[in-house]
């Protein structure tokens, strides 16, 4: 016999990485949505559709092939006032129930720590290790792209 306690606790997965840029640098490839497809190898399309009052994307809509898994499903973006932090939130999906994740910038001599935090849930259940395997995938994917993309600048 087993009890039913309700859904698995989702449990955030972190990583980072440092590179060879300014804050201000890193935040602008990580602002700049419409050049993902060029870089991000599971996203095919990304599309701004609102803008906040901060003049930075708010809304965005993304198109993701990773083999076996597609998805099309919109982020709700907040900028912290001083240019070092993004943290969105899942509005809508067609594969995965929640999402939360940030990216958080610290100068680290003449570079940037890049801390980034994802927490996903999808649509099917999952155990928690293939989740938590996924996770630390695609923030080790997210990481070394986004490295690339601001050190080729």
């Amino acid at each position: 016999m087993s009890e039913d306690n309700g859904p698995p606790e989702v449990l955030p997965t972190s990583d980072f990485t440092v590179v060879d840029a300014p804050v201000d640098v890193v935040m602008d490839v990580i602002a700049d949505f419409a050049g993902y497809p060029e870089w991000a190898e599971s996203i095919t399309a990304a599309e701004v559709l609102s803008v906040g009052a901060d003049d930075r994307p708010d809304r965005v809509r993304f198109e993701l092939d990773a083999g076996a898994i597609t998805d099309e499903y919109v982020l709700q973006y907040s900028w912290s006032a001083d240019g070092r932090s993004v943290e969105w939130r899942l509005e809508s999906s067609t594969l995965m129930r929640s999402q939360t994740g940030s990216y958080r910038l610290a100068p680290v001599g003449d570079g940037t720590q890049v801390d980034y935090r994802l927490e996903l849930e999808l649509m099917v259940p999952v155990i928690g290790r293939l989740r938590s395997r996924a996770e630390r995938r695609i923030i080790g994917a997210a990481l070394s792209e986004l490295k690339r993309r601001v050190e080729a600048r």
